[in-house]
């Protein structure tokens, strides 16, 4: 099976995919394609992930959405390592699965209404921006690992923000 996914702009060459596994791994690296958009591909990423977030937090019991997120945590590393050593790239700006990993940890617990999900958002995709530490320097570890890991720190840190939010417009409106 040979398949070449689309460049994203000038950023990467188009590579061959040598078989079903490198098809299945630009999939889940690239959230279905969404990872090619021509700019900010990060947020569409994130974007792109955020209905099954939503679904799996309203229709899953807590500890299946935790066992999900590590799932898709773990899926991620090996799909964004297999991609990013395909194109020849540490962190190719296509690899967004760690986009969708991040935003299942800011929700992972949260009441899902439109603005816990705007905000966490939001507030991912700040976190991601900015890196806090640990996470810019946790990208410098190899291959998938380095890719995703930084996004579930900025993850963890719009989670504990999202939170410190909510209880704010619960206690004071």
């Amino acid at each position: 099976m040979s398949a070449t996914p689309p460049p994203a702009g000038d950023r990467l060459r188009p590579v061959a995919l040598s078989g079903p596994l490198d098809l299945v791994a630009w999939l889940i690296a690239t959230v279905f394609g969404s990872g090619h958009a021509p700019i900010i591909p990060g947020t569409f990423g994130t974007l792109a992930a955020l209905p099954f977030v939503v679904a799996a937090a309203l229709w899953l019991p807590l500890w299946a959405y935790l066992l999900l997120t590590l799932l898709v945590t773990l899926a991620g590393i090996w799909a964004a390592d297999r991609t990013a050593a395909r194109v020849g790239l540490k962190d190719p700006g296509l690899v967004v699965v760690d986009e969708a990993a991040g935003m299942l940890i800011t929700l992972a617990g949260v009441p899902i209404t439109w603005v816990s999900v705007a905000a966490g958002f939001v507030l991912f995709r700040i976190m991601d921006i900015l890196k806090p530490f640990p996470a810019r320097r946790l990208e410098a570890l190899p291959g998938g690992l380095g890719i995703v890991i930084d996004d579930l720190f900025a993850g963890l840190y719009a989670a504990i923000a999202l939170r410190a939010l909510l209880w704010l417009v619960a206690r004071f409106g």
